[in-house]
C-alpha cells in the first residue's frame, strides 16, 4: 500500500463507528482529565511545595492505574476479538482473568503504601517539605486501589462490548463528588476539619467509591450482553489461561514497564528542583486535556481491529490501520494547537511564581511538539497494533524505547548537562518520536496481525 493514498479511506461508515465509539471515552477523559486539574488548582491554593508533594505521591499510584490499564487493555484485546466471534464464554473467563490479576494488584499497592509512605516519597524526592505533604496524601490513599482499579478494568471490559455511555455518566457523576468533596475536605468547611493535602487525598477517594458502585454494580448484577455476574469469579477458567497469558500478559508487562520508566522520568524531574516539579504537573494536566481525543480514538483503534478480526477480515483490518494512522496525524496537530493556546491560562490559573512559570512556558513548548508523534503512535501501539494481538512485539518496542533513549538522556541532559529545561522535557519524551517512526514501519509489514485462539480450540 501507498502511505499517503491509505491514511484516509473512503468508507463513512467506518467513521461513523470509529466515532460513535471514540467521542463517548474522548468526553470521560475530559471529565478526568477536569477532575485531576480541578484537584491541583485546589492544591495549589496551599502552596507550591503542597502541590508538589501531591504530584510526585500521585505519581506512585499512577503505577498502580497504568498496572490495572495494562491488565485490563490486555484482556480488551481478547474481549473485543471474543465479542466479534459471539463467543461468551471465552469472553467471562477473560474478565474473571482480568479481575482476579486486578484484586491481586490492589492489595499489592495498599501493603507497600501503608506500610512504607515515605519511602515511597523519598524515591522521588529528598525535600523534606515535599516528603512530608506527599506521605499525608498517601496515608489516605490506601483505601482507593480496589474501588479504582476495578472500576477502571470494568470500565474498559463495558466499552469493549459496545457500552461507551454508562462510564460516560459515571464519569461526570464522579467530577462533581470529586470536586465537592475536595472542597468540603480541603478547606473544612460546613464544619469538617481543613485535612489540606490529606483532605484531597479523602475527595479522590469517595469519588472512586461512587465509581466502583456505579460501574460495578451495573456490570455485576444489571448488564445482559455479557451476562457476567459475582459468581462467575470464583468459577474455574481452563484452559484460557493460557492465551490470555499469551496475548494479554505482554500488554500488562508492557505497560508495567513503561510505568516503572515513566516514574524513573519523575525521579529525574523530582531532583530538578521544586519549581520544575510545579511547572510539570501543569504541564500534565494541559498536555490530558489536549489529549483526550486521542485516547478515545486509541481504544477505538483497539475495539474497532479486534471486531474486524474477530469477523476474520484481515485485509479490511489493514486498510482501517492506515486510517487510524491518519487519525492519529490529525489529533495529534490539533492537540499541539490546543496546548500553546492554553499554556498562558493554565499558568494565570494555578498562579506559579515568575520562575516557575518560566519553566512552564519551556515545558510547554516542548510537549506541543512532542504530542504530535504521541498522538501518532498512541493510537497505533495503544490501539490498532495491540488490537491485531501484536502485544509481544510491542512490549519490546515501548521499553526499548524508553529505556535506551529517554531515561538516559533524560538524565544526561538535565542532571549532568544542566540544559534548559525545553530540552530536558524533550529528551525525556524522546521515546515518543521514535515509536512513532517504527509503528509505520509495523504497519506496513502486516505482521502485527496475529491469529487468536477460542476456549474450544485450547480444549
Amino acid at each position: 500500500m501507498n502511505l499517503l493514498q491509505n491514511l484516509f479511506i473512503k468508507d463513512k461508515k467506518f467513521y461513523r463507528t470509529v466515532a460513535k465509539i471514540a467521542i463517548p471515552i474522548a468526553l470521560q477523559g475530559l471529565i478526568t482529565s477536569g477532575v485531576n486539574a480541578m484537584d491541583t488548582v485546589m492544591v495549589s491554593e496551599l502552596g507550591e511545595t503542597s502541590l508538589s508533594g501531591v504530584t510526585l505521591a500521585t505519581q506512585f499510584i499512577t503505577i498502580f492505574q497504568i498496572f490495572c490499564m495494562g491488565i485490563g487493555m490486555g484482556a480488551s484485546v481478547l474481549v473485543a476479538r471474543y465479542y466479534g466471534m459471539n463467543d461468551k464464554s471465552s469472553l467471562r473467563k477473560t474478565i474473571t482473568i482480568m479481575l482476579r490479576l486486578c484484586v491481586g494488584m490492589a492489595a499489592l499497592f495498599s501493603v507497600a503504601t501503608a506500610i512504607c509512605p515515605e519511602l515511597i516519597m523519598k524515591i522521588y524526592t529528598e525535600e523534606s517539605g515535599i516528603i512530608s505533604e506527599g506521605i499525608s496524601y498517601l496515608r489516605y490513599s490506601v483505601a482507593s486501589y480496589i474501588f479504582q482499579g476495578l472500576s477502571l478494568t470494568c470500565t474498559i471490559v463495558l466499552r469493549n462490548v459496545d457500552k461507551v455511555r454508562m462510564p460516560l455518566y459515571t464519569s461526570i457523576g464522579a467530577f462533581f463528588v470529586n470536586v465537592g468533596a475536595n472542597y468540603l475536605f480541603i478547606f473544612g468547611k460546613f464544619g469538617l476539619p481543613e485535612m489540606g493535602v490529606a483532605g484531597a487525598a479523602v475527595g479522590t477517594l469517595v469519588a472512586r467509591v461512587f465509581e466502583f458502585a456505579v460501574i460495578c454494580g451495573y456490570l455485576f448484577f444489571v448488564e445482559k450482553q455479557i451476562g457476567y455476574r459475582l459468581r462467575e469469579f470464583f468459577r474455574p477458567v481452563g484452559n484460557l489461561w493460557k492465551e490470555y497469558i499469551r496475548i494479554s500478559i505482554p500488554v500488562f508487562i508492557s505497560d508495567g514497564i513503561l510505568a516503572l520508566g515513566n516514574n524513573s522520568v519523575a525521579m529525574v524531574i523530582g531532583r530538578m528542583g521544586e519549581s520544575f516539579v510545579a511547572a510539570n504537573s501543569v504541564t500534565t494536566v494541559t498536555q490530558q486535556l489536549s489529549s483526550v481525543m486521542t485516547q478515545g480514538f486509541s481504544q477505538a483503534g483497539a475495539i474497532v481491529t479486534g471486531y474486524t478480526l474477530g469477523e476474520g477480515d484481515r485485509e479490511k483490518a489493514h486498510r482501517q490501520g492506515y486510517a487510524f494512522l491518519g487519525i492519529g496525524f490529525v489529533f495529534g496537530l490539533v492537540a499541539a494547537g490546543i496546548i500553546l493556546l492554553l499554556s498562558e491560562p493554565m499558568i494565570y490559573a494555578y498562579g506559579l511564581k515568575d520562575e516557575t512559570a518560566g519553566i512552564a512556558r519551556q515545558l510547554m513548548l516542548s510537549i506541543a511538539i512532542i504530542i504530535v508523534f504521541q498522538a501518532t503512535n498512541s493510537i497505533m501501539t495503544k490501539g490498532v497494533l495491540r488490537g491485531g494481538g501484536d502485544t509481544k512485539v510491542l512490549m519490546v518496542a515501548d521499553n526499548l524505547f524508553l529505556w535506551v533513549a529517554s531515561v538516559p538522556l533524560g538524565a544526561l541532559f538535565g542532571l549532568v548537562l544542566g540544559l534548559p529545561a525545553f530540552w530536558v522535557y524533550f529528551a525525556l519524551k524522546i521515546d515518543q518520536v521514535l515509536k512513532a517512526v517504527w509503528c509505520v514501519i509495523r504497519l506496513r509489514s502486516g505482521k502485527w496481525i496475529k491469529k487468536i485462539r477460542t476456549e474450544k480450540e485450547l480444549a
